[in-house]
């Protein structure tokens, strides 16, 4: 009989003493996993969410559309996007208590308000509810959620005035309510916000009203947009040479200003001011900026187009349907 060596025998009794494998751990909170059945339950059951099932994966970190903490494996992001699931936004979402963000985006079949139950979640960061069919107004209480930092509300139907408590976010960067049905004007109260130096505001494509307040003179905006509304008066002040404004976008308003001697931020890449009562002449400071896109068309803007920087790059068409002016690329001045 063949002796073992001493190797075979020293895996035979690793072997033996090895305690039997029944499986890799769940890392599912189970308050979570019910939470998360709950939601399932309140949208109908729908096939989107077909992997959030028990018989077929245990671990509900690993269903679809969900993201959890590596360390404390709590549910911290919920995404449901390009899906035909119907319903409303189940309340039962506020108590996914360590959800840092929520993404319902593209989902033409999500109809009603946004739950108020959403103010438990302390840690949220990012709210995306947007390319869907919900209505109602801004809810005022959106404002409780102190550590939201992205608020995008865009491609809904909400409706009514935009709420002023908004601006007591003071970590948001990024508000995004473009293509809404939202009235009123702008809250004098968004001069205060104290967010990320480089804040992103974009109101365009809504039914807003009246002056821009000049409170937003002191805001470290590096992206605006406020295009397709039906905005007055003189935004002039946000063109100052030590702004940090490096996109702004106030085409189809009914804006109305001298631009002859508004000086331009160095920041500044893309300026879209056409189809508002804008008078005077393009100031000389427009050929020291690196313009990527320019549009000062249907104003009425007088005199010869500066000579120098971009402006004679761009398309005849930027400078369309203006009280007289002239100069390449248009016909020289008589």
């Amino acid at each position: 009989m063949k002796i073992p060596t001493p190797l075979v025998l020293i895996l035979l009794f690793c072997l033996q003493s090895a305690p039997a494998i029944s499986g890799a751990a769940v890392r599912c909170n189970p308050q979570d996993k019910k939470v998360l059945l709950q939601i399932k339950k309140d949208l109908g059951n729908p096939y989107h969410l077909s992997s959030w099932n028990t018989q077929i994966q245990k671990d509900c970190c690993d269903w679809y559309s969900l993201d959890c903490d590596l360390k404390t494996n709590r549910v911290i992001a919920l995404t449901i996007f390009q899906s035909n699931l119907s319903g409303q936004i189940p309340p039962s979402v506020g108590d996914l208590s360590y959800l840092q963000q929520i993404v319902f985006h593209k989902l033409p079949n999500l109809v009603g308000t946004i739950p108020q139950t959403i103010t438990k979640l302390t840690h949220l960061t990012r709210l995306d509810v947007s390319w869907t069919n919900i209505s109602g107004p801004i809810p005022d209480f959106i404002s409780q959620l102190n550590n939201l930092n992205t608020l995008d509300l865009s491609f809904n139907y909400l409706t009514g005035n935009i709420p002023s408590s908004l601006s007591e976010l003071t970590n948001l960067n990024y508000l995004n309510l473009h293509g809404n049905k939202l009235t009123g004007s702008i809250p004098d109260s968004f001069g205060t916000f104290k967010g990320n130096p480089d804040l992103y505001l974009i109101l365009s494509h809504n039914q807003l009203t009246g002056n821009v307040p000049k409170s937003l003179a002191d805001l470290k905006l590096t992206k605006l947009d406020f295009s397709r509304n039906n905005l007055q008066g003189d935004i002039s002040f946000f063109f100052e040479p030590d702004k940090e404004i490096q996109i702004a976008d106030f085409s189809r308003n009914m804006f109305q200003f001298d631009l002859t001697k508004v000086v331009f931020p160095k920041a500044l890449t893309s300026l879209d001011i056409n189809h508002n009562n804008i008078y005077g002449s393009l100031p000389q400071g427009l050929t020291f900026l690196n313009l990527q896109f320019l549009n000062v068309s249907y104003n009425r803007l007088c005199g010869q187009i500066p000579v120098g920087g971009q402006l004679q790059s761009f398309e005849t068409t930027v400078y369309f349907h203006n009280r007289c002016l002239c100069g390449a690329p248009l016909p020289a001045c008589k």
